[in-house]
């Protein structure tokens, strides 16, 4: 943990991630701060890169993306070249909204959002399995999603 976040920094942060649009006064007021106090403190852990962004959270079913898959990856190979265009031919996939270099037997684990299967064979056929240098695949899909939170367990002791 960064040693220079006090009690007050936490619960900012705490709170932010609860409820990203509130307002510095809402917030001020939750932690016991002035507004300029405050003010100053969230733009100190924007600085800082502690605070990375501000995002809207979209339902995926909203937008017609209905299929939501966990593929893991193996490369062909793991030479430098061959992990750096497997990690650029990821990075340009709008399908894919989280990519993981993992330990063990697989070497990659991909968060794939679709509209539906016929869209996830397209993009597995297509652009996973067509010269991103992958040598085996296993899917997975998700029937129903039990806890899904972008709030990181912060210790407010």
């Amino acid at each position: 943990m960064n040693s220079s976040l006090d009690r007050t920094d936490l619960r900012i942060l705490a709170l932010l991630q609860a409820n990203g649009r509130a307002t510095n006064a809402e917030i001020a007021e939750a932690v016991n701060l002035s507004a300029s106090a405050c003010l100053r403190r969230v733009q100190k852990l924007e600085a800082d890169g502690v605070i990375a962004g501000y995002a809207a959270l979209v339902d995926p079913q909203a937008l017609g993306l209905g299929l939501q898959a966990f593929v893991r990856v193996q490369l062909e190979k793991h030479g430098s070249a061959a992990v750096q265009h497997f990690v650029h031919s990821v990075q340009s996939w709008n399908e894919v909204v989280a990519c993981h270099a993992l330990t063990g037997e697989m070497d990659y684990l991909l968060q794939v959002v679709v509209s539906d299967l016929d869209d996830f064979s397209r993009f597995l056929l297509d652009k996973l399995l067509n010269e991103s240098g992958v040598g085996d695949v296993n899917s997975s899909f998700v029937l129903r999603t039990v806890k899904h939170t972008r709030e990181l367990p912060i210790k407010l002791a």
